[in-house]
């Protein structure tokens, strides 16, 4: 050795040091940059239902319910110089998106994760997101994660259905926010983001390794990095990233299936993570949107052809001021007059539909307060987008048709306004918002007493039997539950949302349609013959019933039984002879001991998993006003192999009915009613 030149050893040193040889492992190296994924079969180790698409999309799960899919990056990451050494700072950035077919019926979402390993084969599928299992201890895993969770689980203190959570050896988030991000083009103002949207956004996840600081930074896909982080914490990630580890994503889903995308992904050591190049990175499945523009395609035009540009910018403005408050109007709309708004009627209501009158948002748009000029009346103002090259008339004439109705206890459709690719609906503004944020504490509303629960429920069934029995037509609501109930300030309540509702002349048959609504109040021959009915109806306000009056969610989740539906748990206590043990704990035991017996026993009468056994709305109408007894019901036999033939498609765990299957193979029901 003492005859080899120094500049050699030296060469072969720093040589050992790229190639990251054995015993010259150092950390801070590391760098790639997915724009898409084509071609990169050789870089991912994929497994469950992870694949790369031909449109160049990796997908960890592909619609089904009940699975699960893992892509890690080939060869593991040197994030320590040595085993006992200190996490370097890493930097991550992706693109995902969650593709569902209900933004009201979600599965369960995806992570982005650090391992010592990539073998996740024992994990569970549903709210254990391909990570862990339902068998394995609080704290016996060892990873780093940041989830993306489309549903609230309450054996994870889940903030809510739609989150972002640092993960650390466990589901139960170290610290997690409601999904958003800091707009700095407004002024660093939050604003909401639908992680089951169907729409691609961005994610960097940021780790200091001096500072022991995570950052979780949210975006719309195609904007730039916001100069403020969703989420942050001081953990220090050296006790949890080995000094090799694999990174990657898992996801999974449980009843209900969604399509879990990345469409882009980079990282890198000790530096940001390369750019994403929007121009190669692939569109989402039948998205119909462009490419984000790129910043190359804003550059300042050369100064020869600047005095051009602005002449075309001012005639541009000066079309584009006439034409702001343009609106799509066609002949067949003349008979519709009166239920027709201005758009600038409602963009003069909104001041312009400024964020500070933003009610609410959700899968089918948002919803503003407004002041109409003329007559100052308060309405609400919900924006969807539709299609206008088919059924648009038909739409519009069932919207005008139900904005006749005309009923105390229901939300008063006032009018439309058809623009562009979006419709707008009028509706009278409700002050006290939705029930369910005073049955589950949100927002600080204040606890609901018994005989406001029980005028509540009253007001729902009166405007129920007016939509199946005293109007002109038919009307069948499909999507009743406590958030579509409204209140106003007097806290009398209104049925609303008539989004779904589909209408029919007395004595007609019923249509198939599209099996919709909420997990939890869809009853089980929608999925038998897809048509709803007003019983359909009466079995959604059955789970209603004992939402209101339980003070808990149709479907809920546990560790022990993992979701079960609440008409079983009632049920479950009839048979024990402690029904009362049901009622909201809240409620310290002031109610009506008969009224809350009566409005139980009747909320598993409605919630019968066959029609013919409920009572229609004029009967519940005449047992809640006291006029007539609630009957005392005989036990009645049915079929097992019957019952579950009804279920079809939906998941056996999810469709679960109060009904007991005896030693001769049948379904027995038996409620005895005692005044």
């Amino acid at each position: 050795m003492e005859h080899v030149p120094m500049s050699f050893l030296v060469a072969f040193f720093l040589l050992c040091l790229s190639l990251n040889l054995p015993g010259f492992c150092v950390a801070g190296n590391e760098s790639f940059a997915f724009s898409g994924f084509a071609g990169s079969a050789n870089n991912l180790t994929l497994d469950g239902t992870a694949k790369v698409t031909g449109e160049e999309i990796l997908e960890l799960t592909n619609n089904e319910p009940g699975v699960e899919g893992h892509a890690f990056y080939r060869i593991p990451i040197q994030f320590k110089d040595s085993p006992n050494g200190t996490v370097q700072s890493f930097s991550v950035a992706f693109v995902f998106a969650i593709l569902s077919a209900s933004s009201d019926m979600s599965s369960d979402g995806m992570a982005f994760v650090i391992a010592p390993g990539k073998d996740f084969w024992n994990a569970s599928t549903a709210q254990y997101l391909g990570l862990l299992n339902s068998h394995a201890p609080a704290n016996s895993n060892q990873f780093f994660a940041v989830e993306l969770d489309t549903i609230k689980n309450d054996e994870f203190q889940d903030l809510d259905n739609n989150h972002v959570g640092i993960d650390i050896n466990a589901l139960s988030s170290v610290k997690s926010r409601t999904a958003a991000f800091y707009d700095d083009k407004e002024g660093g103002m939050l604003k909401n983001l639908s992680l089951n949207s169907s729409e691609a956004m961005q994610v960097w996840v940021d780790y200091d390794g001096k500072g022991k600081q995570i950052n979780v930074t949210l975006a719309p896909m195609g904007w730039d990095k916001p100069s403020k982080p969703l989420l942050s914490n001081i953990s220090d990630l050296s006790a949890v990233i080995t000094e090799k580890a694999y990174i990657g994503f898992s996801a999974s889903t449980g009843p209900m299936g969604s399509q879990h995308c990345v469409l882009a992904w980079s990282f890198a050591m000790n530096r940001p993570a390369p750019a994403i190049d929007f121009k190669k990175m692939p569109e989402l499945p039948n998205s119909g949107h462009h490419k984000t523009l790129t910043k190359d395609l804003q550059i300042a035009l050369p100064t020869a052809a600047f005095i051009i540009l602005a002449i075309c910018m001012a005639i541009f403005l000066l079309v584009q001021r006439k034409l702001a408050y343009a609106e799509v109007r066609e002949d067949w709309e003349v008979e519709f007059g009166p239920h027709r708004f201005s758009y600038k009627e409602l963009f003069d209501a909104t001041e312009g539909f400024k964020s500070k009158h933003l009610l609410g948002v959700g899968g089918f748009g948002k919803v503003y307060k407004g002041i109409l000029p003329k007559s100052k009346s308060e309405v609400a103002v919900k924006r969807v987008s539709h299609d206008s090259s088919q059924g648009i008339k038909e739409f519009v004439s069932e919207v005008v048709s139900i904005g006749h109705l005309r009923h105390r206890n229901l939300v008063q459709l006032l009018g439309y306004c058809r623009r562009k690719g979006e419709l707008l609906l009028v509706y009278d503004y409700m002050p006290n918002g939705s029930l369910d944020k005073y049955l589950y504490g949100e927002e600080n509303k204040p606890l609901l007493e018994w005989g406001q629960r029980f005028q509540i429920i009253k007001d729902v069934a009166s405007g129920l039997f007016y939509l199946h029995e005293n109007w002109e037509k038919v009307v069948i609501h499909r999507d009743i539950k406590a958030s579509n109930v409204l209140l106003d300030g007097g806290m009398i309540a209104h049925l609303g949302d008539f989004g779904l509702a589909r209408l029919y002349d007395h004595g007609t048959d019923l249509q198939t349609t599209h099996v919709v609504g909420t997990m939890g109040y869809i009853a089980p021959e929608l999925s038998r013959t897809g048509k709803a009915s007003p019983l359909t109806d009466v079995f959604a306000f059955g789970t209603f019933l004992l939402e209101v009056t339980c003070g808990k969610r149709p479907v809920s989740n546990s560790v022990q039984h993992g979701r079960t539906m609440l008409v079983d748990r009632v049920l479950e206590y009839w048979h024990r002879g402690a029904l009362k043990e049901t009622v909201d704990s809240r409620l310290q035991g002031n109610y009506n001991v008969d009224e809350v017996q009566m409005v139980l026993t009747l909320g598993l009468m409605c919630s019968h998993p066959f029609p013919g056994e409920r009572p229609p709305m004029r009967q519940v109408m005449q047992y809640l006003d006291g006029d007539a007894p609630l009957p005392e019901l005989t036990p009645a036999n049915m079929s097992l192999l019957s019952l579950m033939q009804n279920q079809l498609s939906f998941d056996q765990s999810v469709l679960q009915y109060p009904w007991s299957v005896t030693s001769m193979g049948t379904m027995t029901a038996g409620i005895s009613v005692g005044r």
